[in-house]
This record gives C-alpha cells, structure tokens and sequence, in this order.
C-alpha cells in the first residue's frame, strides 16, 4: 500500500537528510527500542508465564525471523535459549 503523496515523501526525505548522520543514528535507536518495547509487550501479553530465554527468542522471532531461513531460526533460538541457560547456571 502506497497512500502517501510524491511531494511528502520528497519533504519527509529532505528532513532526513537535514540531520547529521549522529540525529539519524539516535532516531533508529528510539525506533529500535520502541519496536522491542512493543513486541515485548505484545509477547507477555499472550504468554504471561513464559520464561526469559524463550522471551528472548520469541522476541527474535518477532523482529528478525523473515530475514531467516527456518533452518537458519531454529539454530538461533537454540543458541539463544543456551546462552540464557548458561547465564543463569
């Protein structure tokens, strides 16, 4: 879907690169954080007793899971669920 007009995209584009490369950096931070927040959010939401490592690949899940193969996804979450296991051991 594509509901904005060519001129805002044109004044949304100059804003951007009005700011220093620093500004950007800080924006996709909040951005990012925002994203996690929500998910995050979202997350306990449906699993209220869900524990930290599998939070942590959920959340994974959530926010980079397309960009993986299901292969590629299974093994990240294991090594996340591990890493969590181990911190907690």
């Amino acid at each position: 879907m594509n509901d904005t007009s060519t001129k805002i995209k044109q004044l949304y584009t100059e804003m951007l690169l009005s700011k220093s490369p620093l500004e950007r950096l800080r924006m996709t931070s909040r951005m990012y954080d925002s994203v996690k927040k929500l998910a995050t959010s979202g997350l306990l939401k449906e699993r209220q007793d869900i524990d930290p490592s599998r939070l942590r690949g959920e959340l994974f899940l959530r926010i980079y899971g397309n960009d993986f193969s299901v292969t590629e996804r299974k093994r990240i979450v294991e090594q996340i669920h591990n890493a969590q296991q181990n911190r907690d051991s």
